[in-house]
Order: C-alpha cells, then structure tokens, then sequence
C-alpha cells in the first residue's frame, strides 16, 4: 500500500542547550525524538551570538535575569534540531516535558535528566506559531532536508496522515 505524506509535514525546533552539550546527552536526546518515529529534517551544531538569543528570548530580554540565561547559552555549543511529523509540536512537548525540570513527569527528558529552570538540557518550540518563527532563525531553509521515511507506513495509519 502506497501511503500519501503530505499531512505530515509540520515543523518543530528543539536545542540542545550547553548543560545537555556538557553533560553528554545529545545521543540519548536525539535517540528519544527518533524512537518516536519523529523526522530530523534539520540538525547542526552551532553558538549563539547575543542578537539570535535576544531575538529568540524577546519575551525575557528585558528582565534582570537575561544577562544570565545569555551568558548559560553561550557558554557551550548547541545543537539546533529541525524535527518534523504529524503534530510534531505537542509530540515533542511531551517528550521533553515541563520548563520546570524539578517537576517534569518521569520519563520526560526533563524529568530524567534535569532540576532546572534554565537548565533543563533542551528547548522546544512551545506552539506551531512559536515553530514557524524559530525554524527559520536557526535554520535556512537549504538547510532543512525534504527526504523519504520509509518508517513512516509502520508510524501513521492512512487516515491520521489526511489531516
């Protein structure tokens, strides 16, 4: 059976951030979006100058404490994750679980790997419009990958992918 794809192409942005980076966590952050059945359509790894994080914290840029979050961001590389899938956004919130890691269910990557706020090991795009304004502040769009997954008929059933 010959399945049609086209429904499963929203995207999402996840970073791996400095303490997942230091900690050695990128194999196992990336195993987990994979086991999903997830599409990496975009992957590099990359530091963040003081306008991208400026423009991708603007809603905290002016409190006291961004000078900290700046500072925690560019202290190490990160990988910056394009992933794509049916629903991707909501998916990939509850792989990685709630902002306040402390709190963040068992089996999250959050909950299994973090107790901070800041330091949480990854960031993800919180809403399908907070995705398509992040996608394309890591990414260029020759940088994003349209590819066939073969998985895909063992992910989806027919139906989900005509939505």
């Amino acid at each position: 059976m010959t399945m049609n794809f086209a429904g499963v192409n929203e995207k999402t942005l996840v970073l791996i951030k400095p303490d997942g980076i230091q900690r050695g966590l990128i194999g196992e952050v990336l195993k987990r979006f994979e086991r999903k059945g997830l599409k990496v359509v975009g992957m590099k790894m990359m530091t963040l100058d003081e306008a991208v994080l400026r423009e991708h914290y603007s809603h905290i840029a002016d409190k006291p404490f961004f000078p900290g979050v700046s500072s925690f961001m560019q202290s190490s590389p990160v990988i910056a994750l394009c992933l794509e899938g049916l629903e991707v956004v909501a998916a990939v919130r509850k792989i990685v679980g709630i902002t306040k890691a402390r709190e963040a269910e068992a089996g999250s990557i959050r909950g299994d790997f973090a107790m901070s706020v800041a330091c949480n090991v990854v960031h993800a795009s919180d809403s399908v419009d907070t995705a398509k304004a992040e996608v394309p502040r890591f990414f260029k769009s020759d940088e994003i990958l349209s590819y066939s997954k073969g998985e895909y008929e063992s992910v989806y059933m027919g139906d989900e992918l005509s939505k």
